[in-house]
C-alpha cells in the first residue's frame, strides 16, 4: 500500500486528487472476482514450463521435452490470448484503471509476452528442430517479460487497489 498511502497523504496535488476520483473495481468479474487476475495465473505457469521444457531438452537430448515444450508453448499463448482480452476489456471499461499509467506499461508489457510467446510457438510448429538456441531464448525472453508484466499488475492491485472490491464497512 506504499504508494496509495503516499497518494492519500497529497491530496493537495491535483493529478492525484483527479485520478483517486475514479472507481477502480473490476467491470469483468464473476461474483466479484476480477475473471483477469484468475486467468493470468495460467499463461505464467505455462510459459516457465516452456522454460523448463527447453532446459531439460538442452540437458538430456530427449524428444519427449521438444513435445512437452509444443504443448506448453501453444497453451501459454493461448491462455495468453483469452487473459489479454479480459485484461483489455477492463483497461476500456473503468476509468479509474485506464487512467493509471501502470496499467498502460503493464498492458504494453503483456502484449508483448503475448507476442513472445506466439512466436515461440508458431517456431516450434514450423522447425520442431529449433529449440536450441532460438526456442530455448525465446523462452527466456518471455520469463523476463512475464516478470515485467507480473510486475506491473501486482503493483496496480497491491499499491493502486486496481480490481480489488473494498466495502467502505470494512
Amino acid at each position: 500500500m506504499g504508494a496509495l498511502v503516499a497518494e492519500e497523504d497529497n491530496p493537495d496535488n491535483p493529478v492525484i486528487a483527479e485520478v483517486l476520483k475514479d472507481d477502480v473495481q473490476s467491470a469483468v468479474a464473476v461474483a466479484g472476482h476480477p475473471i483477469h487476475a484468475m486467468m493470468v495465473h495460467f499463461p505464467i505457469a505455462l510459459v516457465f514450463a516452456t522454460l523448463g521444457a527447453d532446459i531439460f531438452y538442452w540437458w538430456t537430448a530427449d524428444p519427449f521435452w521438444v513435445r512437452a515444450g509444443l504443448w506448453s508453448a501453444g497453451f501459454a499463448f493461448v491462455f495468453g490470448v483469452a487473459a489479454g482480452i479480459a485484461g483489455t476489456a477492463e483497461l476500456v471499461l473503468v476509468k479509474g484503471i485506464r487512467g493509471r499509467i501502470g496499467s498502460w506499461t503493464h498492458a504494453l508489457a503483456a502484449m508483448t509476452l503475448i507476442a513472445i510467446a506466439g512466436t515461440n510457438w508458431g517456431l516450434r510448429l514450423a522447425e520442431p528442430d529449433a529449440v536450441l538456441p532460438l526456442g530455448l531464448s525465446l523462452s527466456i525472453l518471455a520469463g523476463i517479460f512475464t516478470g515485467l508484466a507480473g510486475w506491473h499488475g501486482g503493483k496496480l492491485v497491491f499499491d493502486h487497489g486496481v480490481g480489488m472490491i473494498v466495502d467502505p464497512n470494512e
